[in-house]
């Protein structure tokens, strides 16, 4: 007689991604259809920095008198779980790496969507984990592999990724339930029954029918679908004056300091740019699109006033509307909690007046008290719209600004390096470039980063010719590995550059 054996189900899901709805389901589907059902849950720490794992047990014969209760577990072991359901992929990365995930028995259920951690979004480069390589060592990883973008398919249906996720359970074939005993079981919770249905529908639909990715195509902006005469003859100069293979990052380049100032300084960025294609060395390929990329990064660096921009777009208001699931019928206050620092405060001001405020004076430790607690400004409310309004208005005096001299002064004298180079080494002068990569961020992020980076020109200068490529390139991951700077500290005592 072969023993019968529990169905072991692991759900991990973020919060407001109604986990333990989805749990809630898989009990109540088992029970009213003959199974014992138990289910548990442990919180992470943060809705993003760890996941809540539902754990629940299935097992048959609850329907039978003469079968006795069963004693089932409280938390998923690893190589002991046969359904694994992952509301978004890092979540599944994380299930296959606590070994919940195996090829001789695991069906792995996820969306395909990315929210990113803490540790992507802070990193000093590109933190981001590569979800094609996440999604290759899931596909191994398991014995049945059904992923699609489920956050999509929920906003389609008007419903949230659990009802996704138990259509794609339906889809999957592992559970002995038809599709009617699922439908019923949304019937019975009673909320949201018509959307849930719908989107328990598309679930079960992509998990039966996979669909092959598509590859997306990249729009450009053309002078002849500009219809701003400037900047028709920005992006004329482009096509007109620059190499091909730049047209792309230059188009793009152009369009993002036109947002970030106005058309006269995306012509000021071109400016800088061709004087450097007309240098000695200038024309190497991968010099000039590094070039390209990385002045266009540094000219549109993050002040008070771009912060303050972004944060009253329309566009933002209503991501963080979708992001929450809320409909217009619904109030929404979004809390900005702002700390900034005294010189964020003088380099805001027009050069002489921010100056005269950063020495030490009575004023000066008047602001400095007043900044070292920080603010809570509602931007949803008028009173919290019309404060950032109106310092993003400013932008028209950025030029004026303290922060905007000091950023022309670093930007030139990182140019006049990457030039200087470009005369005897072009590869050399591509890694200056891109130390560029290492200031980026906002207040005490953008401090250390900067920091690092004049670590580093100080290196060019002192070594000068004599640098090699391979080691500046060293020096720079190091310094993106750890903005305090404790790796480039390393790296420089291995590469003796004391």
């Amino acid at each position: 007689m072969v023993a019968l054996q529990p169905i072991k189900i692991a759900i991990l899901a973020m919060g407001g991604e109604g986990g333990g709805v989805l749990a809630d389901w898989i009990v109540n589907l088992g029970e009213d259809n003959g199974y014992f059902a138990q289910t548990t849950s442990v919180p992470g720490v943060a809705q993003r920095t760890g996941a809540t794992i539902y754990y629940v047990e299935l097992f048959p014969g609850a329907d039978n008198p003469l079968t006795p209760r069963p004693v089932l577990a409280l938390m998923p072991m690893p190589g002991d779980v046969d359904v694994v359901l992952a509301s978004e992929l890092m979540e599944a990365g994380r299930a296959v790496q606590r070994g919940f995930v195996t090829p001789e028995r695991t069906t792995l259920v996820s969306s395909t969507h990315r929210v990113y951690s803490i540790a992507e979004k802070s990193a000093m480069g590109d933190g981001r984990v590569d979800s094609k390589a996440l999604i290759r060592h899931a596909g191994l990883a398991a014995r049945q592999f059904i992923h699609f973008d489920m956050e999509k398919a929920a906003q389609q249906s008007g419903s949230v990724i659990s009802a996704v996720l138990f259509g794609a359970l339906f889809g999957s074939g592992v559970l002995p339930f038809s599709r009617s005993q699922f439908e019923e079981t949304i019937v019975r919770g009673g909320v949201g029954v018509k959307p849930s249905l719908r989107a328990f529908s598309l679930g079960a639909e992509k998990a039966a029918h996979p669909e092959e990715p598509h590859e997306t195509q990249v729009a450009q902006i053309t002078p002849h679908t500009a219809k701003n005469k400037h900047v028709a003859e920005l992006l004329a100069r482009v096509e007109r004056d620059f190499p091909q293979h730049v047209h792309y990052l230059a188009i793009e380049g152009v369009r993002r300091l036109i947002d970030y100032q106005d058309p006269a300084y995306a012509s000021l960025y071109l400016d800088r740019v061709a004087q450097l294609f007309s240098q000695e060395g200038g024309s190497d390929a991968r010099l000039q699109r590094a070039l390209v990329r990385h002045l266009a990064l540094w000219m549109s660096y993050e002040d008070t006033i771009r912060v303050a921009d972004l944060k009253i777009r329309d566009s933002r208001f209503q991501r963080v509307r979708n992001e929450v699931h809320a409909n217009d019928s619904q109030l929404l206050d979004i809390n900005e909690f702002m700390h900034p620092r005294i010189e964020e405060i003088c380099e805001t001001l027009p050069k002489n007046l921010g100056t005269w405020l950063m020495r030490p004076h009575w004023l000066h430790k008047t602001v400095r008290k007043f900044t070292q607690k920080g603010r809570t400004i509602t931007t949803s409310s008028l009173g919290g719209f019309l404060q950032l309004y109106l310092l993003a208005a400013w932008r028209r005096g950025r030029r004026t600004t303290l922060r905007y001299q000091l950023e022309t002064q670093r930007i030139e004298g990182w140019l006049s390096a990457v030039e200087k180079a470009a005369q005897t080494n072009p590869a050399l002068a591509t890694e200056i470039a891109q130390c560029q990569r290492v200031v980026k961020g906002y207040s005490d992020t953008h401090s250390r980063g900067l920091r690092n980076f004049q670590t580093l020109m100080e290196i060019v200068e002192r070594y000068g010719a004599q640098l090699a490529p391979a080691n500046l390139r060293e020096l720079r991951e190091a310094a993106l590995a750890d903005e305090h700077g404790n790796e480039l500290r390393k790296c420089r005592q291995r590469l003796a550059m004391e």
